[in-house]
């Protein structure tokens, strides 16, 4: 049986993925509106838990920069991280801010699930960082592509799950003193 992480926020980081203007509305395997609904609900539980947030854009001068309703959800102070490469990891200035954390639980949302979401995944799993991939937080242009690169990570050792399950990992407890804040995103 294969050995299974759980998400922990003390170890946990958010990497919000190229949910750029011009690419969400060629994403069809999954409503644009549920992938940012997703999205902005880890976004706001990591505010409240404290988790660090990165996020990514993909080439913006030619797709844009973030979508506006994720943009209003960050850290004001948080600025893209820009880059041309697929994988998030391959890039010097995602990789530097990445280390900074000293976080080894990856939390990744964003699109496209079968090309810098999943370069990504297998990239962090071969260095020894943990994915954790919110199977409701990410797309691609086709649904096949989208199912399959799901399967693949999985298959590599990526944690895939869901938003809210994600989210209730990381305050683990009933009693935590933020616990409901956090549940708030839930309902």
């Amino acid at each position: 049986m294969p050995h299974v992480d759980v998400l922990e926020s003390g170890l946990a980081v958010l990497v919000v993925v190229d949910i750029q203007e011009k690419l969400l509305p060629a994403i069809a395997s999954s409503p644009a509106d549920s992938i940012i609904d997703a999205a902005g609900r880890l976004i706001k539980a990591a505010r409240i838990l404290d988790i660090p947030t990165l996020y990514t854009e993909q080439y913006p001068k030619g797709l844009g920069p973030t979508d506006a309703r994720i943009k209003e959800l960050l850290p004001p102070e948080l600025r893209p991280i820009e880059k041309t490469m697929c994988s998030c990891w391959r890039d010097a200035g995602f990789r530097e801010a990445l280390q900074a954390t000293h976080r080894e639980h990856v939390i990744l949302v964003g699109v496209e699930t079968h090309v810098c979401i999943q370069q990504t995944a297998l990239d962090l799993i071969r260095v020894d960082y943990v994915p954790f991939v919110a199977a409701d937080a990410v797309g691609s242009r086709r649904k096949g592509d989208a199912k399959t690169a799901l399967k693949r990570m999985r298959h590599a050792g990526a944690q895939i799950s869901t938003a809210e399950s994600l989210i209730f990992e990381l305050i683990e407890r009933c009693d935590h003193p933020k616990f409901k804040a956090v549940l708030e995103l839930i309902k």
